[in-house]
């Protein structure tokens, strides 16, 4: 009778003992080498419990199975020995027909495993995204940031609550994420990381890079870094809005520009990367120099943005990328060969895209604009440079020189920026001098017609005997 009495227990025992081992595992589990694609069910599954039936039939996306287990009172919340529950099952599996049935039938969204793994951080890192905008829409917590710490004292200086960032009037602007947004009653660009990066570690260390060498930025021709979210999903870059915007759209109205308007552009572009070069103890490499990179601010001066693929120049003195940079990580019509070729290299690579952009100003039009972009690269490589088309006055006190200079096949034989803002100024002098004698000779003309206007003035106010005695 005794053993009559204790072997419900038993059987419990052996119930809340079970593990569901069948399909993916938790995103969190310290070891999932033994995932199982097929996740097909054994002859002895039809003797276990109906909880954990349940599971392999989630895992087979058997909707009338679970429909039936449900029916018949089977709890849709039953954990195994991992904390694990039906919906992490079929959040691993990417099923959201399973995952509506499941909710419906009062499924709990938000149920952490003994990892601390939730359905919503399973179906992040397994990207089954119909999954995941199902689970948010029913209220799934997002994961844990990749950068979150647990002692509230690491929490970085420049971290801002995300509940500030007002993103109700928001508008996309320039290339890639960013968005306007209002911040203790200014508008900030805002930077923002997708759910993707929980998904891949290089995102996120190109993240935790961007942030590092921001934090090291002040100057007034490179836009300005206020801080960031990192304890929260999803991860932002906060930095000064200029409602200009970029550069590249101001090239596409404008077209061609004057000579003095150029060289006071490049000088602005010069400068702030002279900044990020002479950078201690390291220099900045931008590596993605390009017009749409380049912003405007409301004095119409030009600001350098955008570091998610910069680099800092160590002791080595050159850089060299992991793997082969792609179309995805910058444009290719200003990338010099170096990096095309995937070759070591260093702050030399700016010089080159500055050369571009430079000869683009002046000629109206993006550099080899009627080659496909996958072409241009081979181009440089082969030692091809754009036309010079404009006339030959717009490149006036050697302009076009130092622009061939700055694109040379040979990195050191580009100069640095600090000789090109040398350069540049003087070239700035001598058109500030040609204007000046344009504008005197006019000035005195108008002088002397002004001295005439009032002697005749004069003769036409005298008395008529005064004029009869002249």
């Amino acid at each position: 009778m005794e053993s009559e009495v204790n072997r419900p227990q038993q059987q419990e025992v052996q119930h809340q003992a079970a593990r569901f081992t069948l399909g993916k595992q938790s995103s969190l589990a310290p070891d999932r080498s033994k995932d199982l694609s097929s996740g097909k069910v054994e002859e002895e599954v039809i003797d276990i419990d109906p909880r954990v039936r349940l599971m392999y039939l989630t895992n087979e996306g058997d909707l009338e199975g679970i429909k039936e287990l449900l029916d018949s009172g089977t709890n849709v919340n039953f954990r195994d020995i991992d904390g694990r529950t039906a919906l992490h099952i079929a959040a691993c599996q990417g099923l959201p027909d399973v995952v509506q049935l499941l909710i419906q039938r009062g499924a709990e969204v938000d149920p952490q495993d003994c990892w601390g793994s939730t359905p919503l951080a399973d179906a992040v890192y397994y990207k089954n995204y119909d999954v995941i905008k199902l689970l948010e829409k029913h209220g799934a917590k997002p994961p844990m940031a990749p950068m979150h710490v647990e002692n509230a004292r690491e929490v970085p200086e420049y971290e801002i609550d995300p509940s500030e960032l007002d993103f109700s009037n928001s508008v996309g602007i320039t290339k890639g994420t960013f968005r306007i947004a209002s911040w203790r009653g200014i508008q900030v660009a805002v930077k923002t990381l997708g759910e993707e990066v929980f998904t891949d570690d290089d995102k996120v260390k190109a993240f935790r890079d961007e942030l590092a060498l921001l934090q090291k930025i002040r100057h007034p021709n490179v836009v300005q870094f206020l801080g960031a979210v990192t304890q929260s999903s999803p991860m932002m870059i906060v930095t000064e809005y200029l409602p200009k915007g970029d550069f590249c759209a101001y090239l596409k109205r404008k077209g061609a520009l004057k000579p003095t308007a150029a060289v006071k552009f490049a000088l602005d572009i010069a400068r702030g990367m002279n900044y990020l070069h002479e950078h201690k103890p390291e220099a900045i490499i931008h590596r993605d120099l390009e017009p749409s990179n380049i912003l405007r601010d409301d004095s119409g001066h030009l600001k350098v943005a955008d570091f998610g693929v910069s680099k800092l120049l160590k002791v080595s003195k050159t850089v060299k990328e992991d793997l082969p940079v792609t179309c995805r990580d910058t444009s290719w019509r200003y990338v010099a060969p170096e990096v095309y070729r995937n070759e070591e290299y260093d702050t030399k690579v700016d010089v080159f895209s500055f050369a571009l952009i430079l000869q683009e100003m002046i000629e109206g039009c993006p550099p080899f604009s009627t080659k496909p972009e996958r072409e241009v690269p081979k181009a440089y490589v082969a030692n091809e440079r754009p036309p010079f088309r404009a006339p030959p006055k717009h490149y006036v006190y050697g302009l076009k020189e130092l622009i061939e200079e700055c694109w040379s096949n040979e990195p050191f034989n580009r100069p640095t920026f600090r000789q090109i803002i040398k350069r540049l100024d003087d070239i700035n002098y001598q058109l500030a001098q040609k204007r000046r004698w344009k504008v005197r000779p006019l000035v005195c003309l108008q002088n002397l017609e002004a001295m005439l206007k009032r002697h005749r003035s004069d003769q036409s106010s005298c008395s008529p005997s005064i004029r009869s005695t002249r």
